[in-house]
């Protein structure tokens, strides 16, 4: 049986490899994220909770609490989840109305362009 899932989803093809990524909201840090994951957007939980799908209860303290949009391959999907969930981390979809694939094509591009910071560097070499 065929289900389909409404979190923003993207196709990404490089040469003849074809892998698909669902855009999630998650609290937990990127040492916690599966092999491809990827980062497009950071900010305040206060900030990106308004890209969820579902309202994101939170308090003023956890307002400042670091969160990120990114990018879960199809397969790492369930493991990605767990990993976030096993240690108390959020991981919501985000509204396919606000992060639609325009939106999601924009910021990979975006990311994809952008220069390489020591923080990102030093995952890249772990």
């Amino acid at each position: 049986m065929n289900t389909t899932s409404i979190t923003p989803s993207i196709g990404v093809t490089i040469g003849r490899h074809t892998r698909l990524y669902y855009a999630y909201i998650t609290t937990a840090p990127a040492a916690l994220d599966a092999p491809s994951t990827m980062t497009l957007y950071t900010a305040p939980l206060a900030d990106v909770s308004g890209l969820a799908l579902d309202e994101i209860v939170f308090d003023s303290c956890r307002a400042k609490t670091k969160a990120r949009l990114i990018l879960v391959d199809a397969t790492e999907r369930s493991w990605q989840k767990r990993r976030c969930r096993e240690h108390g981390h959020l991981f919501t979809p985000t509204d396919p109305l606000l992060v639609g694939l325009t939106t999601l094509q924009n910021w990979l591009w975006q990311r994809l362009g952008a220069p390489l910071t020591e923080e990102h560097a030093q995952l890249a070499h772990a």
